[in-house]
């Protein structure tokens, strides 16, 4: 029996997952961009996971709420033609990994808002002391 069940369209999840990106840095919950744009929460989770394909105008309106250009939604999409080397791909995702994470989220909340440089020069050398130990220990 073949399966019957369509799996999403590679472009609808890269997109869906940029509109979770955008919407987990500004803070904001599916609840409050779904009230934003008159549709539930339940909706923008079926976005979000590619599942439902987002439209032209309701794509514009998510941009709108979200103060990033439509274009942003298809950065790095699959299929898109590289502008740069693999290591910029690389490094893209890896940021993209980061801020998608509970943890990666936090710290760049909380990092942000250290106003001494100092401060902050001395929490990346701690980080990468702490990721030195790990690898010589994993």
């Amino acid at each position: 029996m073949a399966d019957t069940k369509k799996k999403p369209n590679p472009i609808d999840t890269h997109v869906g997952s940029r509109i979770r990106l955008r919407r987990n840095m500004l803070g904001m919950s599916q609840e409050k961009l779904g009230e934003s744009l008159g549709i539930t929460f339940q909706q923008i989770q079926k976005y979000e996971k590619g599942t439902n394909r987002v439209g032209a105008s309701r794509l514009q309106a998510i941009s709108s709420i979200l103060g990033v250009p439509v274009s942003f939604f298809f950065e790095d999409a699959p299929g898109e033609l590289a502008t740069g080397g693999f290591a910029e791909s690389q490094s893209t995702d890896f940021v993209v990994d980061f801020l998608g994470s509970s943890e990666g989220l936090q710290l760049n909340r909380a990092f942000v808002k250290i106003r001494d440089a100092k401060v902050r020069r001395k929490i990346v050398e701690l980080v990468k002391t702490l990721s030195a130990q790990e690898d010589e220990q994993g």
